[in-house]
């Protein structure tokens, strides 16, 4: 019996691997330039008489709706993420940014404490996430980034979740006070309503149902990179063996 043959697993050719590398790569540098930033604004004098998001604003803009080609790299098969959880976890930081701290004033969300916990647990995940995908392009990848890659995330991502959380409630107290604030209200000849302010709520209810999938998806990514405590002992004893005979 003729055994199946396997089919030739895609990617990225030549030309997409280099914009691939040149992606990740910048990414690296803009979310260090972020982390940077977030750094000096509360350690230096060098932004005095600037808010956090005055120094942050447009650095966060571009390199965050960055991550919306993502999207797209998974759609079109130049990496092998699922193009749903990635669309998922790119829009609702999309959504914070874009939809919460630029569509209130800079007294509302962006003066939340919501943003410097946000923005580190962001800066530091991406430097370390785009680090990681670079390193495999090129083929070089230290285990302590694949350790970084798959463990930061435990202590990060709920950071990170907490940040957006606060800071969609800051966004969400100014539209109850102001309930006309991107929003559309009947009478009118479309006959359609839309709330800005329940829209918050429902956006925030969501992390609900969502959070423990996306976070226990990564645990389960960890689980299949790194294996569990018991089967990494197991390979040091396998290879400490190995080496003795």
């Amino acid at each position: 019996m003729a055994g199946k043959t396997e089919k030739p697993k895609s990617g990225p050719g030549a030309i997409g691997k280099l914009y691939l590398i040149a992606y990740n790569l910048i990414l690296v540098i803009g979310w260090s330039y972020v982390l940077c930033l977030l750094t000096r604004s509360y350690l230096t004098d060098d932004f005095k008489g600037q808010t956090l998001w005055d120094t942050v604003r447009n650095s966060l803009f571009i390199f965050q709706n960055a991550a919306v080609l993502e999207i797209f790299h998974a759609i079109f098969g130049l990496v092998r993420s699922n193009p749903v959880i990635t669309t998922f976890q790119v829009l609702s930081r999309v959504m914070v940014v874009c939809g919460v701290l630029l569509a209130t004033p800079p007294t509302a969300a962006a003066s939340s404490i919501g943003l410097p916990i946000a923005l580190f647990a962001w800066s530091v995940t991406e430097i370390i996430r785009y680090g990681y995908y670079f390193a495999n392009l090129i083929s070089f990848v230290p285990h302590f980034i694949v350790w970084l890659r798959y463990t930061t995330f435990i202590i990060l991502y709920p950071i990170g979740v907490t940040g957006e959380l606060l800071c969609f409630y800051a966004a969400q107290n100014y539209a109850s006070a102001n309930p006309s604030l991107w929003s559309y209200t009947l009478p009118n000849s479309w006959n359609f309503t839309f709330s800005y302010n329940y829209f918050l709520i429902f956006v925030m209810l969501l992390y609900i149902p969502l959070f423990p999938q996306m976070y226990l998806h990564m645990f389960a990514q960890r689980k299949k990179i790194l294996g569990t405590p018991a089967s990494l002992k197991t390979q040091k004893i396998d290879h400490s063996t190995k080496a003795k005979m």
